[in-house]
């Protein structure tokens, strides 16, 4: 008896394909956009198109009605309001990009409202915690150093996890304490280390690095293969140094992200600084941790207060 055949994945006409290979480009070379990024429009972009295949309609055909549609299976099979807006945002900028290269006539986004969305506070740690994460590593393997040198230049600067793994040793200049790098839209930005970071990333350099390297790389931050880590794998070595230090809230590289620039804020810091450091070309992109500031004050003033 003959075994039943996998069913094939649905796949996309190649002028959709080839439809969504030109708008990555775009997104790629006139934005500057990560690979990451465009990956993710990308995607947006087939889950469209492969709905659209159970219709008369294809992705230079499609009109408000399919958009609207396809926006309300979304939030109908459990996606969320803010999947749905950022669904709607990808697909506005494909249509954008098909009415200037004259595909289409007509943007089917044009009249649709994005769905209204909270904005949620940011997870984030206390000082206390960071502290305790900072210190979870066993410095004493070439591993443990490379990641306590990760973690402390992390919560130094705010780097982004993708900015972090991808630097190269000539971004960093431990003799004037600062770090270069090259954020969204290549956008590039100086970061002062502050001295722990340069020493932890010093102490890394001198003793482990060697160690970890494997033939010529320019990385500064390298796998046991010798080569770039993945974002991935930096998101494991941190709730791996989380569960060790005892830290039950959510961990991410970006937690860290969050930690900094909260309490800098916390601490007084400008927030036009702050704004810099983390790379934001939209101040109001920043003002999200005046409200977690807000937030911790409230918490203790209950917490301490007799009357709280």
């Amino acid at each position: 008896m003959q075994s039943a055949t996998k069913e094939q994945s649905p796949v996309l006409d190649k002028d959709s394909r080839r439809l969504i290979l030109q708008f990555g480009d775009m997104l790629l070379v006139e934005r500057g956009l990560s690979k990451h990024t465009v990956s993710a429009y990308e995607s947006d972009i087939k889950l469209f198109g492969l709905y659209l295949q159970n219709t008369t309609a294809t992705l230079k055909k499609a009109d408000r009605a399919d958009v609207m549609a396809f926006l309300g299976t979304r939030v109908e099979s459990g996606g969320s309001a803010r999947s749905a807006a950022r669904m709607l945002s990808a697909l506005r900028r494909f249509y954008g990009f098909l009415l200037r290269e004259r595909f289409i006539s007509d943007d089917p986004t044009v009249l649709i409202d994005a769905p209204t969305i909270g904005r949620p506070l940011p997870s984030t740690l206390s000082e206390t915690e960071v502290q305790k994460l900072l210190r979870a590593p066993v410095v004493s393997t070439d591993i443990g150093l490379r990641d306590r040198a990760m973690l402390e230049l992390l919560y130094a600067c705010g780097l982004r996890v993708t900015e972090l793994v991808s630097l190269q040793v000539d971004q960093v200049n431990l003799n004037q304490g600062v770090v270069r790098v090259w954020g969204k839209g290549n956008k590039e930005r100086l970061v002062p280390m502050g001295e722990a970071a340069s020493d932890w990333v010093a102490r890394y350099t001198k003793n482990s690095r060697d160690n970890l390297v494997k033939g010529v790389s320019s990385t500064l931050f390298l796998s046991l293969r010798g080569r770039e880590m993945t974002r991935q794998s930096f998101w494991h070595r941190i709730k791996v140094h989380g569960l060790a230090a005892g830290i039950n809230a959510h961990l991410s590289p970006h937690t860290l992200r969050h930690a900094f620039a909260t309490h800098l804020v916390n601490n007084d810091a400008d927030l036009r600084v702050v704004q810099l450091l983390l790379g934001h070309s939209d101040l109001s992109t920043t003002q999200i941790y005046t409200h977690v500031a807000r937030e911790r004050l409230k918490y203790l003033h209950s917490l301490h207060h007799p009357r709280g």
